[in-house]
């Protein structure tokens, strides 16, 4: 295995090679030399070992070219600086990184503790009995946030539902064109219900509704419904297609009612 990040010989090798492949076939040793930082000495050297080895061959003054073994070696060699990237932004970092929970309890500095969402929120819980485990990094009082490191585990997760609710447009009659019923249906099991569009907001108060977000409903909706809840979207007809474009860019299901 090739690693370039073993030494500094290999990793100049490596940054050369590359510099090589960029600038082919007309190759100047001293703006590589500026860009890697070494002498200009230094990287005819390393080009010289480079042809010898077969993974460099030389055209003519100052014009190299990467062969196939050489573009097979800086692939190799990529991939071990990927996996170590992998590693420092995965599993280092990100032990390293810490996110605010919601205490279920009295949490003490240090303490493991089991990790939730619920309704959308994340809640941090005395104990290791959870799927997913974290570290708290201080003191905090039940119902207050905490933060929170050392992750291990999987949060279980449901994806949640949106359902979007059409109301026709003032032109064919507005929110009176749409039953109260229907608009209750929609919305009796939500945990979550917004609106666009003047029609679909008089249509949710007409119903007993008090649409919790009335701007940016698409993103609103597809961001609740990663975080497992279900949402209905009350949107007049010429706001549905917007609603549904933010869906689709985030990647989240949903099913369209005709109002």
């Amino acid at each position: 295995m090739v690693d370039v990040l073993d030494n500094k010989r290999a990793a100049t090798r490596f940054r050369i090679l590359v510099q090589i492949a960029e600038r082919q076939p007309a190759v100047s040793q001293g703006e590589i030399a500026e860009e890697v930082g070494v002498t200009s000495q230094a990287v005819s050297e390393y080009i010289r070992e480079l042809v010898d080895e077969g993974f460099v061959e030389k055209e003519g003054r100052s014009r190299y070219r990467v062969t196939r073994e050489g573009v097979d070696w800086l692939f190799r060699a990529a991939d071990d600086v990927r996996r170590f990237a992998d590693h420092v932004t995965g599993d280092v970092l990100g032990a390293m990184s810490e996110d605010a929970y919601i205490a279920t309890d009295d949490i003490e500095e240090n303490e493991t503790v089991s990790l939730t969402v619920e309704d959308g929120h994340l809640y941090a819980t005395p104990g290791s009995e959870g799927p997913a485990t974290g570290i708290a990094t201080s003191d905090a009082a039940a119902g207050t946030d905490v933060g929170v490191t050392s992750f291990e585990g999987v949060m279980e997760l449901e994806p949640g539902t949106v359902t979007v609710l059409q109301v026709p447009s003032i032109r064919t009659g507005g929110s009176r064109a749409i039953d109260d019923e229907t608009v209750i249906d929609a919305c009796d099991d939500a945990d979550l219900v917004v609106a666009t569009g003047v029609e679909a907001i008089v249509a949710c108060r007409a119903a007993g509704t008090e649409p919790a977000v009335t701007f940016a409903v698409g993103d609103v909706a597809a961001d609740a419904a990663s975080h497992g809840l279900a949402v209905t979207v009350v949107a007049t007809t010429d706001a549905v297609g917007r609603v549904t474009d933010a869906l689709r860019d985030a990647d989240v299901s949903y099913e369209v009612l005709e109002g």
